[in-house]
């Protein structure tokens, strides 16, 4: 999966993947295994995440669920 638009909203939102970390209720460790594809995201991570980055349940997918393809149709 590529989070290079969730990770772009981390930066808008929080600054820091480390506020963003606190925020979820995990530390930066597993945040960085989550996107960097070590780890997969929980339901209930997933949900807090959009919650607090605010982003629409009609969206998920474009910050969890996105492949290099989907990307790149994404950002044309």
């Amino acid at each position: 999966m590529s989070y290079s638009k969730l990770r772009g909203r981390i930066r808008e939102v929080f600054e820091t993947n480390e506020k963003f970390s606190k925020d979820l209720g995990i530390n930066i460790t597993s945040l960085s295994a989550k996107l960097n594809n070590k780890t997969p995201w929980k339901r209930e991570e997933i949900e807090k995440a959009c919650e607090i980055l605010s982003i629409p349940i009609e969206d998920v997918h474009l910050y969890f669920f996105c492949t290099k393809s989907c990307e790149n149709a994404t950002t044309k």
